[in-house]
């Protein structure tokens, strides 16, 4: 840090404090609409709304309702939402085989949004967990081991389904050693130059996750397992720019740190670091924290929030993917709505 000779009372910090106009010409830090993805849930059938109950105010939608809501995504300027499918029990299998069908849920969810809102972008999750019959993000052998290579060409053949539906940013969230480089690669094959990659980089083994897992259904099918040997120890700080870099490397577009308040030191590595696009994911268990102290009176909900948003701008997020982004949008709309 620069030294500085600065004294009191020659220098009182308390000046651009004492009021609101000065406090905001002053604000090192902004928050905008520009910022937040949203992460949404689909399910099979019309006319259904599902609550989650982990998750307070998420619901797992149908295509119809989902197409609906994101109208009012597109008026508060939200640039993108994340869409995870919730695939009914007798659509998985062992080799989550269900991911890369053409008319599959996600892949008609794509279809739907892009038809009716051609400007809202759509980042797809690219990982079998939501698929298999034992909850892990990829295909195991006989010892229950993520086999790598083998579960790659399988997120190779749902990333280029996701892309053929009109999928405009692809998400591989599985952290398999190489599958950035196998879908950058079948992509150019196949023509999609402009389909982005956002590598889940670095994608730690949290406690965070739990309610999405409820939300996704694929809590039940995991059961006591975890999935340590691929995500990321969360004590590790040095791998997760090797991870990032690599991804980088291999023609990622943008990367996702998660989750987000706890790894906010991971977050200011990567962008301060390696200066690239950066997001962030504010995941279940951090949403879900935050709700449960607010309904109990705890927090002010709407002060946390944008504080912990802020705090992942400031950390150096380009992008927040959080459940919180329809509220956050609505406050930021109204005047002086940056926190």
């Amino acid at each position: 840090m620069r030294s500085t000779s600065r004294v009191f009372p020659v220098t009182r910090l308390r000046r651009n404090r004492a009021d609101d106009f000065s406090r905001r010409l002053v604000r090192e830090h902004q928050l905008s609409v520009d910022n937040l993805i949203y992460p949404v849930f689909v399910l099979e059938g019309e006319g259904k709304r599902e609550p989650v109950p982990s998750m307070p105010g998420v619901e797992r939608l149908s295509i119809d309702l989902l197409v609906e809501q994101a109208a009012e995504l597109v008026e508060l300027g939200i640039p993108a939402v994340a869409l995870f499918p919730v695939v009914e029990a007798e659509q998985k299998n062992s080799s989550g085989s269900g991911a890369w069908n053409s008319d599959g849920l996600a892949q008609r969810a794509v279809r739907a949004l892009k038809k009716a809102h051609p400007g809202l972008g759509v980042i797809t999750d690219v990982a079998l967990d939501p698929f298999t019959t034992h909850g892990q993000d990829g295909i195991v052998d006989n010892d229950g081991y993520v086999l790598n290579d083998v579960t790659i060409e399988a997120l190779v053949n749902q990333a280029l389904s996701h892309a053929d539906a009109g999928a405009d940013i692809v998400a591989p969230s599985d952290m398999m050693d190489g599958r950035v480089a196998a879908i950058r690669n079948a992509l150019e094959s196949a023509g999609y130059v402009n389909t982005r990659i956002l590598a889940y980089s670095a994608k730690y083994a949290s406690a965070y996750y739990g309610p999405f897992r409820d939300a996704v259904g694929s809590a039940d099918n995991l059961g006591k397992g975890d999935k340590a040997t691929y995500q990321m120890d969360p004590a590790n700080s040095d791998e997760a720019l090797h991870e990032v870099s690599m991804d980088l490397a291999e023609g990622a577009d943008m990367v996702m740190i998660k989750p987000g308040m706890p790894y906010l030191d991971i977050v200011h590595r990567v962008k301060h670091e390696l200066q690239v696009p950066t997001f962030v994911y504010q995941v279940s268990g951090e949403y879900a924290m935050h709700m449960a102290a607010a309904e109990n009176g705890w927090l002010d909900g709407d002060a946390v929030m944008m504080e912990s948003l802020t705090a992942m701008r400031r950390a150096g997020a380009d992008a927040i993917l959080t459940y919180f982004a329809v509220r956050a949008a609505r406050l930021l709309k109204q005047p002086h709505g940056q926190r």
